[in-house]
């Protein structure tokens, strides 16, 4: 994992050079200070050498003025550091989300990806930044402050040396726990998150069922929960710290006490005891990025664990190595014996299922709720792959075409239809973002939107708000259509586009269809007569089989389950 975390500096290896240099010098220059300090004290006072005592001071200025400059470029530089291996690690595990496939995003909430992406990250970046700074500091102090300290007086450096390793001790020990604790906190964090997105994406039906207090008991559980991760965590991070500062004094009294010795047995003078005190001033610093550092560490060690979990996720649909994709387009497409289970369950949603659309034919799917009809078209594009049987398109198996083939060439209008938080505009051109303005405005006039996008005061720049709320539900579903319309597939699904529109909003979606798929494969699912009657065949579906097959006409005469359906009206 390790190996893994370095190879983000890669890119970035001038940078951190720079940053690790700068930071060295400067760790030198504070090393400097209590040796030229202990000149003056030892040598020029006593002397009375004023142009000594001048260079000195000089000197002492000049390591101010030194340290300051280099402060900036290392707070400065090694910041813009971590924000560059942070903008590396959200396009990988962003990307890398774009490539998983629907099982993935069926079984995690969305606000433990945005936790991920977000709180996570952030964490990880400064680790990024300050580990390697803080470690490299703190070593070179503690290494060149030790080595003047023996040439000072061998026994009293000797003695200085003891709290160290107990302190190191220390860390290491509480840290572990802090380890686990953290990562205890950053899963809370998102629990919180999602809990947090469902209320609001929610806010609607919350509202129109009074049920705020009932939100806001469901958010206290893991608000609650969150607390009690961070009270424990902070209770672990309380004796660490309190321990961690004992021994610090104790630092400071262990030099006194023995300086003081040594003072008063003649081994020492006052100035190697005043350089030696400075020199703790030195060192305790480094210490307490150590410290710092321990708990920084363990933070980022759950973070990028929690990064590599997701990074680590393959695929469940990959293109085959061979992959290709069609050069000529007809859009038939025929199923053979196709049965299908989602993962979590081993009851098969589709069994044996067969059917046949010819090139530029229509037709419909129908059957009561929950018989399979949306999960037999979500296999054709390949958001789910069958467990048995075999896809064609234009006598092709899918499996063997590419994915990014398969859906430039599929359109899809849903039920429930998503709008991005941006323009009208933005909305329809997601169909084909490099189409022009006159194809845009075409795409709504096809769909029957035009007009009421240009009675808007901003017209296709309108904001249509969070999944499109500030428009009604037919305009929703004109601007997906629209959307369809620009990208001009061959093949089209209509998966209950119109099943929860008012009577206006699906005549002019119906009309809007009826233009799209002209010339098209299409495949209707409809629980309305109107939408699949002119349909050339319809399937009917039962408990995840086809049990019929035929026209509308051919199928009411023959007065089974689909005239069943058709006279209870529950299509």
């Amino acid at each position: 994992m390790l190996k893994r975390f370095l190879g983000y500096y890669k890119p970035h290896l001038r940078l951190f050079i720079l940053d690790m240099s700068v930071a060295l010098f400067a760790s030198l220059l504070s090393i400097f200070f209590p040796f030229v300090t202990r000149i003056l004290l030892k040598t020029a006072l006593p002397d009375r050498d004023t142009t000594l005592i001048g260079i000195i001071l000089g000197i002492i200025l000049a390591i101010y003025v030194m340290t300051s400059f280099l402060s900036y470029i290392r707070i400065k530089w090694g910041h813009i550091l971590g924000v560059r291996i942070e903008y590396d690690l959200r396009s990988d595990i962003f990307r890398h989300l774009q490539k998983l496939s629907f099982t993935y995003f069926d079984n995690v909430k969305t606000g433990h990806i945005m936790s991920r992406i977000s709180n996570d990250l952030n964490t990880i970046t400064e680790v990024a930044h300050h580990a390697p700074e803080d470690l490299l500091i703190s070593l070179c102090v503690l290494t060149g402050a030790f080595i003047l300290m023996f040439q000072f007086n061998a026994q009293l450096a000797l003695i200085a040396m003891l709290p160290v390793p107990v302190m190191g001790f220390w860390g290491i020990v509480v840290g572990r726990k802090m380890k686990d604790g953290f990562r205890g906190v950053r899963k809370k964090i998102a629990d919180i998150n999602s809990s947090v997105e469902n209320s609001v994406q929610g806010i609607r039906e919350v509202k129109s069922y009074a049920n705020e207090e009932l939100e806001f008991q469901k958010f206290e559980v893991a608000n609650v929960s969150f607390r009690q991760a961070k009270e424990h965590v902070y209770g672990i991070m309380g004796v660490f710290y309190s321990v961690m500062h004992f021994l610090r004094d104790l630092y400071y009294l262990t030099i006194i006490t023995f300086g003081t010795v040594f003072i008063y047995t003649g081994k020492m003078d006052v100035p190697d005891l005043v350089g030696f005190l400075l020199f703790v001033g030195v060192i305790l610093p480094p210490i307490e990025r150590l410290i710092n550092f321990t708990e920084q560490y363990y933070q980022g060690v759950t973070s990028f664990e929690r990064f590599v979990e997701v990074m680590d996720i393959e695929p469940d649909i990959k293109d085959k190595k061979d992959a290709y994709s069609l050069k000529v387009v007809s859009g038939e497409i025929e199923m053979k014996d196709v049965s299908f289970a989602y993962e979590s369950s081993d009851q098969p949603v589709l069994e044996r299922i067969s059917l046949h659309v010819p090139a530029g034919k229509s037709i419909a799917v129908v059957g009561e709720s929950g018989a399979g009809k949306s999960t037999l078209v979500s296999l054709l594009p390949r958001f789910y792959e069958s467990r048995q049987g075999n896809i064609l398109f234009d006598g092709h198996d899918i499996m063997g075409l590419t994915q990014r083939f398969l859906r430039e060439n599929i359109g899809i209008v849903q039920q429930s239809v998503f709008l991005f938080d941006s323009s009208i505009r933005d909305n329809i051109l997601y169909g084909k973002p490099d189409a022009g303005e006159a194809d845009v405005i075409n795409a709504a006039k096809q769909a029957n939107i035009y007009d009421h996008i240009m009675g808007l005061d901003d017209g296709f720049d309108t904001l249509v708000g969070e999944r499109g709320v500030k428009l009604s539900g037919g305009q929703q579903q004109r601007v997906s259509i629209a959307r369809v319309f620009l990208k001009n597939p061959p093949v089209l699904i209509f998966d209950e586009a119109t099943s929860s529109l008012d009577t206006e909003s699906e005549h002019l979606i119906q009309e809007s269809m009826k233009t799209l798929s002209r010339n098209r494969t299409t495949i209707i699912i409809a629980h309305r007569l109107s939408t699949v009657k002119h349909v050339d065949c319809i399937y009917v579906m039962k408990n995840g089989c086809i049990v019929e097959t035929g026209s509308h006409a051919d199928l009411v005469a023959e007065d089974g389950y689909y005239c069943s359906l058709y006279e209870k009206n529950l299509f």
